[in-house]
């Protein structure tokens, strides 16, 4: 029997938990807690779906872009049994269908992406027994497992709590789609209908200082609570001082917006929020239901008269509108908070949920199951509702701080949303539990999706429009990524930086004033000539391999995929931290998109040309030599490096410089042909060395191939 059913069908003493500490000094007595986390939680998600009015219910698309129940109902049972056997914590399964079918998919769709699929989906009471089962293996291992305190992330426990806490993000999420579903198809319940039942006029909404300064965002990885990859890393930024409103959003005033005729008029919105605005036929928030002149309420299972002082309940498109129209209306630059300034509104709040005595506002399910009046939970300096009541959209569109890292056994967690579609908003509603409810919680959705959402405005400078720092996943550009950035394979040196210190090692006793890094790729070679030459420019063809060293010159940072097999890869990251002397000299490399062989009359006056792996890929290898020893100084280098695998898809054979002399029938070598085009005015230096290089294709797909380096000087005048 279920820990919910033994309790009083009204006291939901139940739905007061908190997210457990990683931190502690006995063992057993972690276990227990984790243990009773585990079976409230599983208890809390199941008495959710109790308030459905049948089995029917289960089966109802409530929103046209995500599954019906069912999936939902099954979903977060399914997690923790891939997500374990992924891990090696158990090596059982428990129905194959069931384990695929709801696996994937939760994400909303674009607003305009209608799913038309047909599922067979399984039973309610194939998918109680799934999770029936399902609670007996979770059990049974956190109660004979092996951990040690701090549980950290490489822990086989943290994967309990990651799938704990996944299912807590579903007790919210199922809770806005079954406030989406049809009323009829829904039924009242002991604990999930005691919503507020306090309403009435808002009081009027004003703007108060806030105050700015520095301030550090994201956790460490040694911090005493759980968290999702996204929360870890560090970003420090400077936030301007700015105004905020006292309260967030009400009905009431938001209904100034939709009687001015907000949703009628493109000028208020993004073409984003138009498109959607359109699609939909919006003209009031979702969760508003027009009957006449008048508006009435849907709370997750009744429809109620508008409570005109509780927050209302909109997308960030939305959010965004009515931000544009009160600006117009007040002569004010009047925007949502960034995240960081959401972060100084919340260091009003001393504490957080793992240690208050009862949450400060309405959240963690401590007081409403709905909504409450914008003024009824009061904070420092005159806010209401800093956190709790309904989530605060913000500006900010997600991203990882420095130092992010992909968690290996959810490693989609985060990274899809790294798009610039996605964004933040902070604060909690009052369902927000576990994870959700904590101070350092991050989490994004598209702009269109409904949550417990809202708005609290501010008056403050425009935003810069934000760079986020996507994956790059396009297959060429994250070999070369991984070619220059990333690990050594079979004890094989880094091709660029081999090169380089060999162009760096033949420059020694010259003037080192100015290198030209022709053909650069992804930018490693350029980084290192840039240690030793005062200048350098670095020129590759293509816009998406230049794009890779211009973020990490900017950014610092730069995320890329690799294949492992098949459609599985790994999620990677270069930062500049990895390489300071690159860090003391990135403002001493130009990175631009040029052709080799017809290069801008500004390109010149260089004491080393470097072109690694270039030559055998131009159109008209002869011309560009032919200009590069116009653009070389006196006694100045020209370094070539290439494996000399000429192909017709990159050069017609005419213009090879090696390969088979018809006039005399004889060999004809690459190096030969150099010789012939350089001379008189360059002379080999030394003999051609062999610099080998690996570049990974997959887990176990390699290619090893040796290329010729060759050094020649420009002769004096």
């Amino acid at each position: 029997m279920s820990r919910y059913k033994e309790k009083p069908e009204n006291n939901p003493d139940l739905l007061k938990t908190r997210t457990p500490l990683l931190t502690g000094n006995n063992i057993e007595e972690k276990r227990q807690e984790i243990l009773d986390y585990f079976h409230d939680t599983f208890d809390i998600y199941e008495s959710l779906f109790e308030s459905l009015a049948s089995d029917d219910s289960f089966y109802i698309k409530s929103n046209s872009l995500r599954h019906p129940l069912i999936f939902y109902y099954g979903h977060t049972a399914v997690f923790f049994i891939n997500k374990l056997n992924v891990a090696g914590i158990i090596s059982e399964r428990i129905d194959d269908n069931i384990e695929s079918m709801l696996a994937i998919g939760v994400d909303e769709m674009s607003w305009d992406d209608l799913d038309e699929n047909h599922y067979n989906w399984p039973t309610v009471e194939q998918v109680k027994a799934y999770r029936d089962r399902t609670r007996s293996i979770v059990d049974k291992y956190i109660r004979n497992c092996d951990f040690k305190l701090p549980i950290s992330w490489e822990d086989p426990m943290w994967i309990i709590i990651m799938g704990i806490e996944h299912e807590r993000i579903h007790l919210e999420t199922t809770s806005v789609l079954i406030r989406e579903l049809p009323i009829e198809a829904v039924k009242p319940h002991p604990i999930w209908s005691n919503i507020c039942r306090d309403s009435g006029e808002p009081p009027k909404n004003i703007l108060i200082e806030a105050e700015g300064g520095k301030i550090t965002l994201g956790k460490s990885y040694d911090s005493p609570t759980y968290g999702w990859d996204n929360e870890y890393g560090n970003f420090e930024t400077e936030v301007k001082g700015f105004k905020a409103s006292k309260y967030l959003v009400s009905n009431k005033e938001f209904l100034e917006f939709v009687e001015d005729g907000g949703y009628k008029q493109k000028g208020y919105w993004s073409d984003e929020g138009w498109q959607w605005v359109s699609h939909r036929q919006a003209s009031h928030p979702v969760f508003w239901i027009r009957q006449g002149d008048n508006y009435k309420y849907r709370t997750m299972l009744e429809i109620i008269d508008m409570p005109w002082n509780w927050p209302v309940d909109i997308n960030y498109l939305e959010a965004k509108a009515f931000c544009s129209w009160k600006s117009q209306k007040t002569g004010k630059s009047i925007r949502m908070p960034s995240e960081a300034e959401w972060y100084k509104l919340r260091s009003l709040v001393g504490n957080d949920q793992p240690t208050w005595n009862i949450a400060p506002g309405n959240i963690n399910l401590e007081h409403y199951i709905s909504s409450c009046p914008v003024d009824e939970f009061e904070f420092k300096n005159g806010f209401f509702d800093i956190i709790g009541n309904i989530w605060q959209w913000t500006e900010t569109t997600i991203d990882g701080f420095e130092g992010f890292k992909v968690h290996p056994i959810y490693d989609d967690f985060s990274t899809p949303t790294f798009d610039g579609k996605h964004n933040i908003f902070k604060g909690g509603c009052w369902i927000s539990t576990g994870n959700y409810a904590i101070k350092d919680s991050r989490y994004a959705f598209r702009r269109h999706f409904f949550q417990h959402a809202g708005l609290r405005y501010v008056e403050a400078e425009p935003i810069k429009d934000e760079q986020t720092n996507i994956y790059e996943s396009d297959l060429m550009v994250s070999q070369y990524i991984e070619f220059h950035y990333g690990d050594k394979y079979f004890d094989t040196e880094i091709f660029p930086v081999a090169c380089a210190q060999i162009c760096i090692e033949a420059a020694k006793g010259k003037n080192t004033s100015k290198a030209l890094d022709i053909g650069c790729a992804t930018g490693r070679s350029a980084f290192e000539l840039a240690t030793k030459f005062d200048s350098v420019d670095a020129i590759d063809f293509s816009a998406r391999f230049i794009n890779i060293p211009t973020n990490l010159k900017n950014k610092g940072v730069q995320r890329y995929t690799i294949l492992e097999e098949g459609e599985l890869v790994q999620y990677k990251e270069v930062s500049l931290n990895d390489f300071p002397e690159y860090e003391k000299v990135k403002d001493n490399i130009n990175f631009a998109q040029g052709d080799a062989c017809n290069l801008s009359e500004k390109y010149n006056g260089y004491d080393l040309v470097f072109a690694g792996n270039l030559l055998d890929r131009l159109y008209d290898p002869e011309k560009f030599l032919q200009h590069a020893k116009s653009i070389i100084n006196p006694e100045g280098l020209l370094i070539l490096a290439s494996p000399y695998t000429w192909l017709e898809d990159f050069t017609d054979r005419e213009k090879w410089l090696g390969g088979f002399k018809a006039q005399t029938g004889e060999s004809y070598t690459t190096l030969d042909g150099l010789k012939d085009v350089l001379s008189p005015q360059f002379q080999l230096v030394g003999e051609p060395v062999s610099v080998p290089f690996v570049i990974r294709e997959t887990k176990r797909k390699f290619q090893h191939t040796l290329s010729e380096l060759t050094i020649w000087e420009k002769k004096g005048e």
